[in-house]
């Protein structure tokens, strides 16, 4: 079966999404995840942690209304400093 990458997979809105966010510093990745999400009620929970202890990963759930506020969330996410790695 051959896949057609073109297609964009069809989300119905709202719905729960949930990002994993890597960084080095919790205290301002939870700053991030504040700032990023303002007004929508988030649940954040801890992930991994590198075996330096140098990175932490962490969790964010929440309900997004619609694939702008779903990608503007990203946006903030991946260009805030603390944020090393979202996906």
């Amino acid at each position: 079966m051959i896949l057609d990458s073109s297609k964009k997979p069809e989300i119905t809105y709202p719905c729960e999404w949930s990002y994993k966010i890597i960084g080095n510093n919790i205290e301002k990745m939870l700053e991030a995840i504040d700032m990023a999400v303002s007004g929508l009620k988030y649940d954040v929970t801890p992930s991994n942690i590198s075996k330096k202890g140098n990175y932490y990963s962490l969790n964010l759930t929440l309900t997004v209304p619609n694939e702008v506020v779903r990608d503007l969330i990203y946006q903030k996410l991946d260009s805030h400093e603390s944020v090393k790695i979202i996906f």
